[in-house]
């Protein structure tokens, strides 16, 4: 599974259609393969959904997301946690570990 990791300053971005770029890696069996990190193209509804897709990315982690992002990512067959806070690779850690736990987005629309 391709995992994509929204991230500001290292730490998972409150909002993911604001950050800075996006940590990608393989998930296989809880463990970690090949990681990338991609460019963030902007803000502008609809494209990152469409680029991660491209990329094979099958669910993407970030502190906030609405819930038409949302909708447009599963409209794309992709999976989002949201609610995630703390160091970036640490959430893709414990994604591949089955310990991370999503909460509330932190975006208010």
């Amino acid at each position: 599974m391709k995992i994509a990791v929204a991230v500001e300053a290292g730490q998972v971005a409150p909002h993911f259609g604001r950050c800075q770029s996006y940590l990608v890696a393989d998930v296989t069996d809880g463990q970690i393969g090949v990681r990338q990190q991609v460019q963030s193209p902007g803000h502008e509804p609809g494209v990152l959904p469409a680029m991660l897709h491209d990329l094979g990315v099958e669910c993407v982690i970030a502190g906030g997301m609405g819930p038409r992002a949302q909708g447009m990512f599963e409209q794309y067959g992709i999976s989002t946690i949201v609610g995630v806070s703390g160091a970036a690779p640490d959430a893709l850690s414990q994604f591949a570990n089955g310990t991370l736990e999503g909460g509330d987005s932190t975006c208010d629309h």
